[in-house]
C-alpha cells in the first residue's frame, strides 16, 4: 500500500477488518471495554461539557465518539479511511449531533477555521510518518479555537516497555527489501522531548506531558485565549485519571512477553485472574482472550 487511504481502507475493507484494525479484536463487548477507558481518558483531560463542538481526528469505527458524543453539543469523527467512517457512521446511528469528515492528504480542509473548542486523538500518531504528525498538528490549531484544548498520545520510545515494543518494529526490518517502502502506517514512535517541540511549534502551549508508560500523553491549549495557568493546575489534580497506570504497563509488557518471548499464555491468564488489583484486569482479560482464540493454532486451545 503507497498511501494511507489505501492501507486502512484495505484494512476496513468489511466491519470485522475495520474492528480488528481498532483495538486487535473483532468483539463489540472488548470495543466496549477499551473504548470506555479511553473515552474517560479523554473526558478527564479536556475536561468535556454539554455546550463542546468537539474533533476526533482518526476516528476509525467511532469506539470512543460512540461514549462521549452523548456528553457534547457537536461530536465530528474525520479519518482518511471512508470504509472507517462507514462502519463509524452506523455504529453512531442513533446519535444526531454527530457528523463525519473523510480527509485526503495530511489536512484537516473540510473543516472550518476555529470550529471546535476541543479535539482529540487516540493511538493515530503512532501509524504516520513524523511529518504527517506535525501537520496535522498544525491543522489542528486550524481549526481549534484559541484558547481550546487538545489530547492526543503516541507510543513512547523513552519508557522501558515503550523501547522494548519499538524493538519488535526494528527487527522485522533487518533482512528487509530496501528497495521497497516500509509499511505506510507501521507503529512509529516519539519522545516526550520530540512532542513538546511539534506542539510549540504548531501553535499550541503545552500544559500536560504524561510519560510514566509505554504512552507519551499531551494535553495542550491553542494559544491566543485561555487561562493556561488554571488549566495546567486542574490537569495536574487530574493526572491520574488521564495517565496510563503502572498496572497498564505491566500488564502490556507481560502480554509483549506472552506474544514474543515464549511467555505461556496461561501465565498471562494467570495475572489476569485478580479484579481486585484495578479496573484494567477486566479489559485486558477480554481484550487478551480474544488474542488467544486468533492465535489457538500457535497456542492450543483458550481455556473454558
Amino acid at each position: 500500500m503507497q498511501n494511507y487511504k489505501a492501507f486502512w481502507d484495505d484494512k476496513a475493507s468489511t466491519t470485522q477488518g475495520a474492528l480488528l484494525a481498532v483495538d486487535g479484536s473483532a468483539n463489540e463487548h472488548v470495543l466496549q471495554l477499551t473504548g470506555a477507558y479511553s473515552a474517560r481518558q479523554v473526558s478527564t483531560a479536556l475536561a468535556l461539557e454539554k455546550s463542546d463542538r468537539v474533533l476526533e481526528l482518526g476516528c476509525g469505527v467511532g469506539r470512543i465518539g460512540h461514549l462521549l458524543a452523548p456528553q457534547v453539543a457537536h461530536w465530528e469523527g474525520a479519518d482518511i479511511s471512508a470504509n472507517m467512517l462507514g462502519v463509524a457512521r452506523e455504529r453512531l446511528r442513533t446519535h444526531a449531533n454527530v457528523g463525519f469528515t473523510e480527509l485526503v492528504r495530511t489536512s484537516l480542509k473540510p473543516l472550518p477555521d476555529a470550529s471546535f473548542d476541543k479535539a482529540y486523538s487516540v493511538a493515530v500518531f503512532i501509524h504516520m510518518d513524523k511529518e504527517d504528525f506535525y501537520l496535522y498538528l498544525e491543522e489542528l490549531a486550524r481549526v481549534v479555537k484559541p484558547g481550546g484544548l487538545v489530547y492526543f498520545d503516541t507510543w513512547n520510545l523513552a519508557s522501558p516497555v515503550g523501547w522494548r515494543r519499538f524493538k519488535l518494529e526494528a527487527v522485522q526490518y533487518r533482512s528487509a527489501d530496501f528497495s521497497q517502502r516500509k509499511d505506510v502506517a507501521r507503529n512509529q514512535f516519539s519522545t516526550p522531548d520530540e512532542v513538546n517541540a511539534f506542539l510549540t511549534h504548531a501553535g499550541f502551549e503545552p500544559l500536560l506531558m504524561l510519560a510514566d508508560s509505554p504512552w507519551v500523553q499531551a494535553v495542550a491549549i491553542r494559544r491566543g485565549a485561555g487561562d493556561a495557568a488554571a488549566q495546567r493546575e486542574r490537569l495536574r489534580a487530574q493526572a491520574p485519571r488521564i495517565a496510563y497506570t503502572p498496572l497498564w504497563t505491566e500488564l502490556f509488557d507481560n502480554l509483549i512477553k506472552v506474544t514474543t518471548e515464549g511467555l505461556p499464555p496461561q501465565s498471562m491468564l494467570n495475572m489476569l485472574a485478580d479484579t481486585s488489583r484495578g479496573t484494567e484486569i477486566p479489559m485486558f482479560r477480554a481484550w487478551f482472550l480474544e488474542l488467544w482464540r486468533a492465535n489457538e493454532q500457535h497456542w492450543g486451545p483458550v481455556p473454558a
